[in-house]
């Protein structure tokens, strides 16, 4: 996720924080502190009420973790790979591979509910048997919050629609039911967006009834509905690109650029001599070094045109996606990593044959519909 920085490792699998996850911890924190316990435990310290707020806003953000993490244990244990967890604003997400069976599908979903259901049930029962045991009223407060928040937290993620993890289970089901893995990605996908433009709706009558806490209702609806779109895409995409190559999805020959030309001269030799966007640099050997898109050479003042070489603005070819020409596309599109994407570069060894862009990925999508249309 754009936005994000990475903070470690957890179990192995990289740890990555949003920018707004301090605005996560504010913001329940400050309801926390000012509202709930304040009404739950009156006559306090306006300190004891703020710490208090940051400890539970924090305890908050741990289990969001642990939820995240179940996930990643789950799906290592059945052999697929987790690339990293990222925690941000309306909770967390674990990019990971694609289960090769509905069964290890089934079981990534629900762990995630699950161990919110644990972590809320636990701290429940910690604030009632604080409370028997002692008078420290702040505390258990908080701790009961933490296990309702988590409990709300584990039903929410139940709803069947994508990408909430009660859609994956929905998904799997139907996967596991009809054979059609598809099929069972395109309907969670729909339902995603239904549910989407729901919580939208209700969220904004909120709003519109004096209710302003229904705005971030509509903040996760509008998350839900775009995200839910672009998983529906890729659902029509991945059987179009199932047994493509990289070779025959390619476009060659490929405009390059040496990368030791001053900006100027690339701009006069190559960029206004081609109807291309983006070209790959090339070094003295002729091998493959870097992508520059025209963007980057626009944004150049034209002072600095005449000695900044293109190499010092291009896209380093270690933060560009490259594959041989025989791997599979869809197996290389799965594999992108955040900060990198299209186009993709296809090499030989470190000769450069072919680049593919988002226009070849279209085109394959488009015959691949032609075909399903005379096959109907």
């Amino acid at each position: 996720m754009n936005g994000s920085v990475g903070t470690g490792r957890i179990l192995g699998v990289p740890l990555r924080i949003h920018w707004t996850v301090p605005l996560l911890v504010l913001l329940f924190g400050y309801s926390l502190g000012s509202q709930t316990l304040p009404a739950s435990v009156p006559d306090q310290s306006n300190a004891t009420y703020t710490v208090a707020g940051l400890v539970g806003a924090l305890l908050l953000l741990g289990s969001l973790l642990a939820h995240e993490a179940a996930h990643a244990i789950t799906a290592r244990r059945k052999g697929i790979e987790v690339r990293c967890i990222t925690l941000w604003a309306l909770g967390g997400m674990t990019e990971m591979g694609r289960p090769r069976g509905a069964g290890a599908a089934f079981l990534v979903a629900v762990t995630g509910p699950l161990t919110s259901f644990i972590v809320g049930a636990a701290a429940l029962g910690a604030g009632i048997g604080l409370d028997a045991v002692s008078g420290w009223e702040v505390p258990v407060a908080v701790l009961v919050w933490l296990g309702w928040v988590n409990v709300v937290l584990g039903v929410f993620n139940l709803l069947p629609a994508a990408p909430l993890d009660g859609g994956r289970v929905v998904q799997a089901l139907m996967w596991w039911r009809t054979g059609d893995r598809d099929r069972a990605e395109r309907a969670a996908a729909r339902s995603g967006q239904v549910l989407g433009m729901l919580l939208i709706a209700l969220g904004w009558i909120a709003v519109l009834r004096g209710a302003f806490g229904g705005l971030w209702l509509a903040v996760i609806g509008f998350f839900v509905v775009i995200v839910a779109g672009a998983e529906r895409r890729r659902a029509r995409l991945v059987p179009a690109l199932r047994g493509v190559k990289a070779a025959d999805a390619m476009s060659s020959p490929v405009e390059t650029c040496p990368d030791w030309f001053t900006v100027e001269r690339c701009v006069e030799d190559v960029a206004l001599r081609t109807h291309h966007s983006t070209f790959v640099l090339t070094d003295f050997e002729g091998r493959p070094s870097g992508l520059l898109h025209l963007p980057q050479l626009a944004r150049i003042p034209a002072p600095q045109r005449q000695t900044l070489r293109v190499r010092d603005v291009a896209t380093p070819l270690a933060h560009a996606t490259t594959c041989a020409p025989d791997a599979l596309l869809e197996g290389v599109l799965e594999m992108l990593r955040p900060g990198s994407g299209l186009p993709i570069l296809v090499t030989d060894g470190r000769h450069l044959v072919g680049i593919i862009t988002a226009r070849d990925i279209s085109r394959i999508v488009q015959r691949h519909a032609l075909r399903g249309s005379e096959n109907h």
